[in-house]
């Protein structure tokens, strides 16, 4: 088991390079947070439903430098990778097809000798699943080393680029892509009138009520719209698309000839 860290800006750092062995790495259950409401006279209490609280993960390293001097050095480089303000991403290599998106607690680096150390680091994962290292729009297939065991990748012809009025998204993971909270980008390229993007399955829909032509591209990016590069989104009826787990039923209406559409996200594991 090795542990990798990848920055925001895709920089990734193998500890084994280093001289950092991982010795552990756990990961806490997802732990709900319900919301409840007292209701005078009544018994117990009114449950509101709950969702689900940031996740706690913790790794337990072993760090080896050439010698004392060089442990300085290695230490702080342990600090560069753990330390830092911003959040980055843990990769186990037992799950290389995901990575869990955290930012470090406070630690201290226990010196054993004169060249070797160990530490142990708190995580915190402010949303708590995993997500998958590959998009909907990189090949589907092992071969590409995104992927893995375990991941829900099943072999009926997934497909998230289309060109017909109606078909399917499949969405692998444990929760819905909500645009709100997680990146999703649908585009739309060709002729329209009033265009219309419907998810059957969740009852969903957005529209547009302006015209594109051949080769203009609309573009669904979050809560944002935009028609070649330029926002309309005061011209939909300020709608989102969410994807639920398992297949989504999708029909377009007011497209013209020919058209793509395309689904750009990432699934999201308990």
């Amino acid at each position: 088991m090795e542990i990798a860290i990848q920055r925001l800006t895709g920089a990734l750092y193998n500890l084994a390079d280093y001289g950092i062995k991982t010795l552990d790495f756990q990961i806490d259950a997802p732990s709900p947070r319900v919301y409840t409401e007292v209701v005078e006279g009544r018994d117990g209490t009114l449950d509101l439903g709950a969702v689900y609280d940031s996740r706690q993960l913790r790794g337990s390293f072993y760090m080896s430098a050439v010698d004392s001097i060089d442990f300085a050095l290695l230490r702080n480089e342990v600090f560069r990778i753990f330390a830092g303000v911003e959040e980055f991403y843990l990769i186990d290599s037992r799950e290389p097809g995901k990575r869990w998106k955290v930012r470090s607690n406070g630690f201290s680096v226990e010196q054993l000798t004169a060249k070797k150390g160990r530490f142990d680091v708190d995580f915190t994962a402010a949303i708590p699943y995993a997500e998958s290292i590959g998009t909907t729009l990189d090949p589907l297939t092992f071969d590409t080393e995104l992927w893995q065991i375990g991941q829900g990748i099943i072999d009926d012809g997934l497909v998230y680029t289309h060109t017909t009025s109606s078909f399917r998204i499949y969405n692998l993971g444990d929760t819905t892509v909500n645009p709100r909270q997680h990146p999703l980008v649908i585009t739309f390229t060709g002729a329209s009138n009033n265009l219309k993007i419907q998810n059957v399955t969740t009852g969903e829909e957005w529209t547009y009520t302006g015209v594109t032509t051949a080769g203009d591209s609309v573009k669904l990016d979050s809560i944002q719209s935009t028609k070649n590069g330029l926002s309309i989104f005061r011209d939909t009826n300020r709608k989102v698309i969410s994807i639920v787990p398992g297949w989504n039923d999708f029909v377009i209406t007011g497209a013209s000839g020919l058209f793509t559409l395309s689904f750009d996200f990432r699934f999201y594991y308990l």
